[in-house]
């Protein structure tokens, strides 16, 4: 299937990420989110470069095979979409197309908020463009209390030992065993739980996770030992400080061509209403290409239903040429 995905290593703003990559043409750069890889992108590799395009996914910095910054306060909004305009160029072009999913997507959102000169076009998967990041920790606090799993990352170590302790057990957990089973709820932890009590070994993957997948993901964080997620958790110790950061560009709309594709039983739809959604796709997206629901489909958007978001992005790649 990744025969012909080719791995290296760029480094940019002073730190060293790895890199998988795909095809000739066009840049088509995707940005995968937590607790994930370049790995996440495995289906969309073949299919885009085969339609004449240059896929690369990075692992973002903190991640997988890429080098993890020490300080938490390397790791804001503003860091990211430096690293993002900084691997434009690296690769020796001069605009790309950039696809973001999770946490990939506030990256591709701001980037094309902030660097329109670099970004032909911008797609998200499951988290829509926010005005100026995720949303503040106190109204989390406020909406869904102390256990709400972005209020749990907080406490430098905690989660960071929990999901460390055994990575494949992790991943079988948060990708395999959040099956879509009805109205999309937030993960909140109770209290005098811990984080992975929340979601059982699953008994049996989901179709479209395999033991080998499974494996894929956790070889690659193994290697960063009791700091495996450290790096991934630590962009969400930034999330008041990206609010800060951000705020001189509140308002600011997004003026490329976008793509927005996201699942009904997403956990997303729990924190961000279908209306609020809406509105800030008309608000901040005014050339929005599309905006795209799949059925019976949770958080893990272009793996669970590969098919149908390779279809999406390429018909919104075609538009853009």
């Amino acid at each position: 299937m990744n025969d012909a995905v080719k791995h290296s290593e760029i480094e940019v703003n002073g730190v060293r990420l790895h890199l998988a990559e795909q095809g000739e043409g066009p840049l088509v750069l995707l940005l995968h989110g937590f607790p994930e890889s370049w790995y996440s992108w495995r289906h969309q590799f073949g299919p885009l470069a085969e339609a004449g395009y240059r896929v690369v996914a990075p692992d973002q910095r903190g991640y997988a095979r890429s080098e993890q910054p020490e300080s938490v306060d390397a790791y804001s909004l503003l860091h990211l979409v430096g690293d993002v305009t900084a691997l434009i160029g690296a690769l020796g072009a001069e605009r790309a197309v950039v696809i973001g999913h999770d946490w990939g997507a506030p990256v591709a959102w701001a980037t094309a908020a902030l660097r329109p000169d670099l970004v032909r076009g911008v797609a998200g998967l499951s988290v829509p463009p926010l005005p100026s990041g995720p949303t503040p920790l106190a109204q989390s606090r406020e909406k869904f209390g102390e256990g709400f799993y972005q209020i749990y990352f907080q406490e430098p170590g905690r989660a960071d030992a929990e999901l460390a302790a055994d990575p494949k057990s992790t991943f079988r957990r948060i990708l395999g065993g959040t099956h879509p089973d009805g109205e999309p709820r937030a993960w909140v932890v109770p209290e005098g739980m811990k984080l992975l009590d929340t979601i059982p070994e699953p008994a049996r993957l989901p179709a479209w996770l395999t033991e080998a997948d499974v494996d894929a993901f956790a070889a690659d964080y193994a290697r960063h030992g009791e700091r495996a997620f450290t790096g991934g958790l630590n962009w969400y110790r930034n999330i008041d400080r990206n609010n800060e950061l951000m705020a001189a560009f509140a308002g600011r709309r997004i003026e490329a061509p976008a793509l927005y594709v996201a699942g009904e039983q997403d956990l997303v739809n729990a924190m961000v209403p279908r209306d609020v959604m809406t509105y800030l796709l008309q608000q901040v997206t005014p050339r929005l290409h599309r905006h795209l629901r799949l059925p019976e489909t949770g958080h893990w958007t272009q793996q669970e239903r590969p098919a149908e978001v390779n279809e999406a992005l390429l018909d919104f790649l075609r538009s853009l040429d």
